[in-house]
């Protein structure tokens, strides 16, 4: 039994009368499974001397596509983050040399950045690819994502799209 199977019986019996148990269930499963994520995410990060922030800021930056360059403002919305939280962590990345000014010419740092971002994904990845085979057979993991999509799918449509990046409260 998980954590949420060994509690749900009392924290339902706390709740106002007509809270279906299973979506209760549910709901905290999917968030726990989340904060598990976070703690994926910030484990790699560490194996390779970056934060969760860190690995959250590079990551927008891959994924925006070459020549991977956004500005602060831009960052700043990919993430979810305020101006300040950006300006400190691209001043972590500079200092660090994982990121340089776009208009610089020499690459070395964009290098840099990218070699440890891929390393801290490979690492996450591959724990990731071994709970999911050790808890699930291919056909459940198969079965799965369709269900997951269906139940995102209804939250995109009642609250709107989350964001495509991993934001991290941490806010470093």
């Amino acid at each position: 039994m998980d954590s949420v199977g060994a509690g749900i019986g009392a924290w339902v019996g706390q709740m106002p009368a007509g809270v279906d148990p299973d979506i209760e269930a549910a709901r905290q499963r999917i968030g726990r499974i989340s904060r598990q994520f976070e703690r994926v995410v910030t484990r790699a990060a560490a194996d390779h001397g970056l934060t969760a922030g860190d690995v959250a800021a590079l990551s927008a930056l891959r994924r925006s596509g070459p020549p991977h360059v956004l500005t602060p403002r831009q960052l700043a919305e990919t993430l979810g983050l305020t101006s300040g939280t950006v300006s400190v962590r691209i001043d972590r990345l500079t200092k660090a040399g994982l990121v340089e000014p776009a208009e610089s010419a020499d690459g070395r740092s964009r290098r840099r950045g990218h070699r440890r971002w891929s390393d801290a994904t490979r690492d996450r990845t591959e724990l990731e690819r071994r709970i999911f085979s050790s808890a699930l057979t291919a056909e459940q993991l198969a079965a799965l994502n369709p269900l997951l999509a269906t139940l995102l799918g209804h939250f995109e449509n009642e609250f709107g799209q989350a964001s495509a990046h991993d934001t991290l409260p941490t806010g470093s």
